[in-house]
Order: structure tokens, then C-alpha cells, then sequence
């Protein structure tokens, strides 16, 4: 209960100081901006969790990192869509900390330290060159019909 107290009289502070700087209109605007951008955070969820499943997979990060970045998306938008300033606050720096962490991740597998496969077989048929210009036939003997 008292964290509850402290988080509304530091959101109420710092709402209150940044608005007499911006003015009402830009306060409003920026609410919305960030709500918007909370929720499309949201929509995009899917691709980051993905990507997180991609390089879980490729051993590129471990289980902790794949919860932790999954978990600090969902709860910076949330932040984002909720009003006030350190919330907004809050929910941009841990959106920052998982872009880092997934640039850091793509740096990696692109030189070479995660265990990507070099090919991946599911969209590919492969066929041998030699074996191209052979026609598959089946010879019947008239040997037999005598």
C-alpha cells in the first residue's frame, strides 16, 4: 500500500511539472500519442514474440532472456497506455531495453555466434544434378509370355 502511495505521489509530481512546461493541449496530445503507441506495441506482439522464439531456438538467448524480454514488452505497453508522465516514462525505457537487447541478439546471429542452420530445408527441394536428364521407367520382360 505505501509503494502505492509513493508511485501516485511521484506520478502526480512529475505530471503536474511537465504540464506547466508543455500546456494542456500538448499534455493531451502526448496521453494519446503514447496510448496509441502502447497499443499498437500491443499488435506488434506477436512478431516480437516470435522473433524471441526464433532466436530461443537458434541458442542465441536463453530461457530467462526469452522471458524477460517478452515480459518487459508487455508491461512497458501497458505503461504506455496508462496516463500520466512516469508511466510513459517507465514504458518507453523498457521498450529501449528490449530493442537494445534484440539488436545486440541480431548482431550476434549475424556473425556467426549463434547455431543457425545454414539452409532451412522446409522451403527448399533439392535435387541432383547428375540424375536430372534420367527418365524413370519400368522394363517388362516378353521373355516370360513364351
Amino acid at each position: 500500500m505505501i509503494y502505492f502511495v509513493i508511485y501516485l505521489f511521484l506520478e502526480v509530481v512529475v505530471s503536474v511539472n511537465i504540464a506547466s512546461y508543455m500546456g494542456g493541449i500538448m499534455t493531451f496530445f502526448e496521453l494519446v500519442f503514447t496510448a496509441m503507441l502502447g497499443v499498437a506495441i500491443l499488435f506488434n506482439f506477436r512478431n516480437t514474440l516470435a522473433e524471441n522464439m526464433k532466436a530461443v531456438s537458434y541458442n542465441c538467448i536463453n530461457l530467462q532472456q526469452f522471458q524477460e524480454l517478452n515480459l518487459f514488452t508487455l508491461f512497458g505497453a501497458v505503461l504506455l497506455i496508462l496516463p500520466g508522465f512516469l508511466t510513459d516514462i517507465a514504458g518507453i525505457l523498457m521498450q529501449f531495453s528490449v530493442f537494445t537487447t534484440m539488436l545486440v541478439n541480431r548482431y550476434s546471429a549475424r556473425n556467426g555466434r549463434c547455431n543457425m542452420p545454414e539452409r532451412d530445408t522446409r522451403h527448399y527441394t533439392y535435387h541432383e544434378e547428375k540424375d536430372d536428364h534420367v527418365i524413370d521407367v519400368e522394363i517388362i520382360s516378353d521373355s516370360d509370355k513364351r
